[in-house]
């Protein structure tokens, strides 16, 4: 389960234009993802539209993948059990994935229930969360040698964590485009089992509101290497891109010792970051 909240705040966000080339991936069978990463990240980033759903459907219980599970771009949330749009913790999912799934061309909307926890390795590719509900997605492996990866797509009005990493391993998050934030992944703070987690982003599109793009447990050997960062919106830099903090395993509220490049923790140069 996902670790206790550590200060949650309701955000809006705004948008702009990349309808017809997500669309146009879809359309033409292509691999959505790498078209994100590739086209849709310009200089111009944050002035992107999100897509456009090809559908809806509502779930119940959560959906149970093995191999590959393409959406098509229809948008899923939730009902019944996973409807009622809390910030609970210890929701189910919408998405279950196996270790090795990939889950890609996936819009999930609101309610969001606990988006996807990934139990294993596994992919991410352009899937985008309308309105977070408790996390976008939770990474759960105990193996070290797990590796995430999120490739392409977003999140919005993430009222704490977008990406939330309890479990061992290297995630990497690109092309990935968040507005709206609290945090944009966040390495368990207080997890009764605690590992080393390795966390890498790159080629990031963040618009304020937001406070922090990574925050990791120095204490427990955690790194997070940031590097083609545009924080757009941000012009008193309030967004941190990230912090360190003491973690534990006995559910109290970790304590934050440092923010910034340290080149042991946090791992960036200021030409890393770019403000619009």
């Amino acid at each position: 389960m996902t670790a206790p909240v550590e200060q949650r705040v309701r955000h809006r966000r705004r948008v702009t234009g990349r309808r017809a080339v997500i669309g146009g991936a879809a359309a033409l069978g292509l691999t959505a993802g790498a078209i994100l990463t590739t086209t849709l990240m310009s200089s111009a980033g944050a002035a992107a539209t999100w897509p456009t759903a090809k559908g809806s459907k509502a779930v119940s219980s959560s959906i149970k993948v093995s191999g590959t599970y393409d959406g098509k771009l229809q948008k899923f949330f939730g009902s019944g059990a996973l409807g009622n749009a809390s910030q609970d913790e210890g929701q189910d999912p919408i998405f279950e994935l196996a270790d090795g799934a990939v889950l890609k061309n996936v819009i999930i909307g609101t309610p969001g229930a606990d988006g996807v926890h990934c139990t294993g390795s596994c992919t991410l590719e352009n899937v985008w969360w309308l309105d977070v509900g408790e996390d976008a997605a939770s990474f759960k492996s105990k193996k070290s040698t797990a590796v995430y990866k999120v490739v392409g797509g977003g999140a919005k009005s993430a009222s704490d964590k977008v990406f939330q990493f309890n479990g061992a391993g290297k995630l990497s998050i690109t092309g990935f485009h968040v507005e709206n934030f609290g945090k944009l992944v966040r390495s368990c703070g207080n997890c009764k089992t605690q590992f080393k987690r390795t966390i890498v982003i790159s080629d990031i599109d963040a618009t304020a509101p937001g406070k922090v793009l990574v925050g990791v447990n120095a204490n427990y050997g955690d790194t997070a290497t940031l590097s083609k960062i545009r924080i757009y919106g941000d012009t008193k830099k309030k967004i941190k891109p990230c912090v360190r903090f003491n973690g534990n395993n006995t559910g109290k509220e970790p304590t934050e010792i440092g923010s910034g490049a340290d080149g042991t923790t946090c791992k960036f140069s200021p030409s890393d970051i770019t403000y619009k």
